[in-house]
């Protein structure tokens, strides 16, 4: 999840415009995904991704990005936390719409591999409040937003986190990768 320097992870309006992404990036961030089966979206976020990579490594002019990114989210299971879609509709989607930590921990008991959270703010926020998320993948961005959406809205509870690994981008991003510490 990208992240601005002063905690946002979306302007007000949800926009992403000040995230930086490159070839550098998208090149490390495929090869971490490649290995995992499983995405988390709230409904918003999948929207958007639906619309566009199911179809996105089709285009004559596509980017190796997309293409790679586009078979990647093609195969991977997509759960998303939504109250308004209809799971009969989609495929390889599974839809979660109440009782969300009993049928996360549930996902988390099945063979595979890590559930990746994509953006989702709102969908973060949720699991935050349920003690449901194991650690952090976040792109610490060189800007300050000054108002947003924060990635840490209304946490009641203090979380310690354990430092797994760090690496500076030549855009200046920075990704900070934290485990959730439970001792």
């Amino acid at each position: 999840m990208h992240i601005s320097l002063d905690g946002f992870v979306a302007g007000p309006n949800g926009e992403l415009n000040w995230a930086k992404v490159d070839e550098e990036l998208f090149d490390y961030v495929g090869k971490r995904i490649s290995g995992g089966d499983t995405a988390l979206y709230g409904r918003t976020t999948y929207q958007m991704m639906e619309s566009y990579w199911p179809t996105a490594g089709d285009a004559p002019d596509a980017s190796k990005h997309d293409v790679e990114h586009s078979k990647w989210y093609k195969n991977a299971h997509k759960i998303v936390l939504s109250k308004t879609l209809n799971e009969a509709d989609l495929t390889n989607t599974t839809i979660i719409s109440n009782n969300i930590a009993d049928r996360i921990n549930e996902i988390k008991q099945q063979d595979g591999e890590d559930i990746l959270l994509f953006g989702s703010p709102t969908a973060t926020h949720a699991l935050i409040e349920q003690n449901l998320i194991d650690g952090y993948w976040l792109f610490l961005n060189p800007t300050i937003l000054g108002q947003g959406i924060p990635l840490f809205a209304d946490s009641k509870d203090k979380t310690n986190l354990k430092l797994l690994s760090t690496r500076q981008f030549d855009s200046g991003v920075i990704e900070l990768n934290y485990v959730v510490d439970r001792e």
